[in-house]
């Protein structure tokens, strides 16, 4: 399989992301913009997409109930040379599975995220899954 994305400079303060129709603003300006998201979010946005994204995938094959699901994530950024030291996630599922399902649960959600298998090669991935 393979992606596609388009990003073209808007103006000096932001950025357009576009693929397949849909679209994300990014923040490229130095200040910073509130309607749109940096690189480093955008970055975390992606990796939370592609846990919950992942739970999706195992949930009817562990026939797992899930009512609903949030990602919380934070990122650790050191300025020279510029890059992420660390991403530290919190998984939160309102759900009536025992603590041993919900585990099971994680390690799928890790085992098949492309892209969190690809960050856990760049950059220490820790965190938990818990029960809303």
């Amino acid at each position: 399989m393979q992606y596609e994305v388009t990003a073209s400079r808007l103006d000096a303060t932001g950025s357009l992301a576009t693929s397949h129709g849909a679209e994300v603003r990014l923040g490229t300006d130095m200040a910073g913009r509130k309607d749109a998201l940096n690189p480093v979010e955008l970055l975390l946005s992606a990796l939370a997409a592609c846990m919950i994204k992942g739970a999706e995938r195992v949930l009817p094959t562990l026939k797992f109930q899930l009512d609903g699901m949030t990602v919380a994530l934070e990122a650790d950024r050191q300025d020279a040379p510029p890059k992420l030291t660390g991403i530290r996630y919190q998984i939160t599922v309102t759900t009536a599975e025992n603590d041993a399902r919900m585990d099971l649960l994680h390690r799928n959600i890790l085992k098949y995220g492309t892209i969190s298998n690809t960050l856990t090669a760049a950059v220490p991935l820790t965190g938990t899954i818990r029960r809303a």
